[in-house]
């Protein structure tokens, strides 16, 4: 009975060490490029003043029809669609709308998105209106999808499958070792070193 038992673990532990190993390569490989650029964003977003070169903020005013935003009109009646639409295609606003507030003397609209807002302050006397654009440049575009800042729900999901990844990429590492018979210990030394040093340098640098 025990000799047919160790044969069968055996060919058990083969087969889960070869499964870990093809998750280990092909999840790394298919990861690389989301796996580095979540390292190399958090790099940019440890330095901002370093690229505040590439922030620039411009103003501009306009005129929409003051029908659309009349001062008689209550909020429901005010023109939303045609106000956004034509302020999409008169400034070449991106982003998402993410704020449309309505005061008895002006309207406020927001679109933003990664690296990007934009705040239009409209008159409601007249029609007039002062846009805000604030442009962070493809580095602060990159900081914000890192962060997930104003990129939506779809991206989000970007964000989770990359951590997933990036969970199976360092439990398939650790459990590699577990096979690496000349290996095994001073790798789980290593590991627990680097655990170690973590706790240091929190407990250093985190006042």
């Amino acid at each position: 009975m025990e000799q047919t038992t160790k044969p069968a673990i055996r060919s058990m532990n083969k087969t889960t060490a070869r499964i870990t190993r093809w998750l280990h390569i092909y999840v790394s490989m298919i990861s690389f490029f989301l796996v580095l650029f979540f390292a190399l964003t958090g790099i940019t977003l440890n330095h901002p003043d370093a690229f505040a070169f590439q922030q620039k903020q411009i103003t501009k005013k306009g005129q929409l029809d003051s029908s659309w935003v009349s001062e008689t009109l209550d909020t429901a009646q005010i023109k939303q669609t045609a106000i956004l639409q034509y302020l999409r295609n008169k400034e070449k606003l991106s982003g998402a709308l993410s704020e449309w507030v309505v005061s008895p003397q002006q309207c406020l609209v927001s679109y933003k998105g990664p690296g990007y807002s934009a705040d239009a302050f409209i008159n409601r006397s007249d029609g007039s209106y002062e846009l805000s654009i604030n442009e962070a440049g493809w580095i602060g575009v990159m900081n914000d999808l890192h962060k997930g800042r104003d990129t939506g729900k779809k991206w989000a999901w970007v964000i989770d499958v990359a951590a997933v990844f990036m969970t199976i990429v360092s439990l398939t590492g650790i459990l590699l070792m577990v096979w690496m018979k000349k290996k095994r210990l001073s790798g789980f030394l290593i590991a627990l070193a680097g655990v170690l040093l973590c706790i240091v340098l929190y407990l250093i640098c985190i006042p």
